[in-house]
């Protein structure tokens, strides 16, 4: 399992690392997509979830945040996939679909990164890890 973990946190990782250059040089594609769902407010959006991500993929590789950093990575590529499904298509400026595909992946290892080190998550991790507690 620590294996499959390990791919999930490096594949991660290394998709939103590699969108970065895209979303910090202002990439046509990357204004485009950011445009279509904030208008004006473009740079704000492209350069504020660069950041988010940035930091998701910091935390995922580093063992005791990789719960942290799966479930930043979940939330926000959560709102990625929403945004193709509702605004901007599946496939954009002729991309294939790879944009999407990518966000589903960056899902897929996300969920299993979280569930596996579900344990770790502060409050609830012993609930949902599926410890008792107490007396019987």
């Amino acid at each position: 399992m620590k294996v499959i973990e390990w791919i999930c946190r490096i594949v991660v990782a290394i998709i939103l690392l590699q969108t970065l250059f895209f979303k910090f040089t202002g990439a046509e594609e990357s204004k485009y997509i950011f445009t279509t769902l904030m208008g004006d407010y473009e740079a704000v959006g492209r350069i504020g979830s660069g950041v988010v991500e940035l930091i998701a993929a910091i935390l995922i590789l580093i063992p005791n945040a990789a719960w942290l950093g799966a479930l930043i990575a979940l939330g926000t590529i959560s709102g990625a996939i929403f945004s193709h499904l509702t605004k901007l298509g599946v496939v954009v400026k002729d991309d294939g679909g790879f944009l999407f595909i990518l966000a589903i992946v960056v899902f897929v290892c996300s969920a299993i990164v979280l569930f596996l080190n579900r344990a770790a998550i502060p409050v609830v991790g012993s609930i949902l890890a599926g410890e008792r507690g107490g007396t019987s």
